[in-house]
């Protein structure tokens, strides 16, 4: 393909309203779980070297980048978009696998969190040593959950007093990673990590038995498309 994957600098500020658009677009398509920035939120990020950047024939066709909360306590991975022509390649876990390098290194004490809905990104979490998690688990900063408003399932969030949602929570602490046993791995934390997804699916579908808002997000839920949320 022929894509030059890196991190983010100032040569790439003039990129920056097109990732906000990439993003934009993304959102209106899958019509739900993607938290909207504007080009000086994203350019800070890239002239501050917290941003990822896939570049194929001087384009940009994908993105992410770091935030931090809680006085660097927690570090999530965010925004990840890849450009419609390049879904499927492979090209969303490379981005993936080089912001996770780049938060190890600049927060090496921090541990890495995301929510998502997206199996594929659940997927690509999982390999990278990322374990499933309740919402109690995740960083309690304010600044963090203010970024979900502009979600159409916000309200849900609300509701239920930010303990769940459609997005599944994922935690990694990077010091606790085997990583010569990583790869042999893979395939067994797959497999867990779907067992708790399953577990989960039960445990909601009993909540919701007896609980009327629970039960209309549980109906409407499953009727929704599986999407990458820019907070993975």
């Amino acid at each position: 393909m022929n894509i030059t994957i890196g991190v983010a600098d100032n040569s790439h500020l003039k990129f920056s309203a097109e990732i906000c658009n990439m993003i934009e677009e993304a959102s209106k398509k899958r019509g739900t779980g993607i938290a909207k920035r504007e080009p000086e939120y994203i350019g800070k990020k890239i002239s501050e070297g917290k941003a990822v950047i896939a570049i194929q024939n001087q384009n940009v066709v994908g993105f992410c980048y770091i935030e931090s909360w809680e006085g660097q306590k927690f570090v999530a991975n965010s925004g990840l978009i890849v450009h419609p022509d390049f879904r499927k390649t492979g090209l969303a876990r490379d981005i993936k696998s080089a912001i996770f390098d780049l938060s190890v290194k600049k927060f090496p004490n921090a541990k890495l969190f995301g929510i998502t809905t997206s199996l594929a990104v659940m997927k690509i979490n999982s390999e990278l040593g990322y374990k499933p998690v309740t919402f109690t688990e995740l960083t309690t900063d304010d600044t963090f959950w203010k970024g979900c408003e502009s979600c159409v399932n916000h309200d849900i969030l609300l509701r239920t007093k930010r303990s769940m949602c459609l997005c599944t929570g994922m935690v990694c602490d990077p010091s606790t990673l085997q990583k010569n046993n990583q790869n042999s791995n893979q395939k067994a934390i797959w497999l867990d990590f779907k067992r708790f997804i399953s577990d989960r699916k039960k445990r909601i579908q009993l909540k919701a038995r007896d609980n009327p808002v629970l039960s209309f997000f549980y109906r409407n839920a499953k009727a929704l498309p599986i999407h990458i949320s820019s907070r993975n």
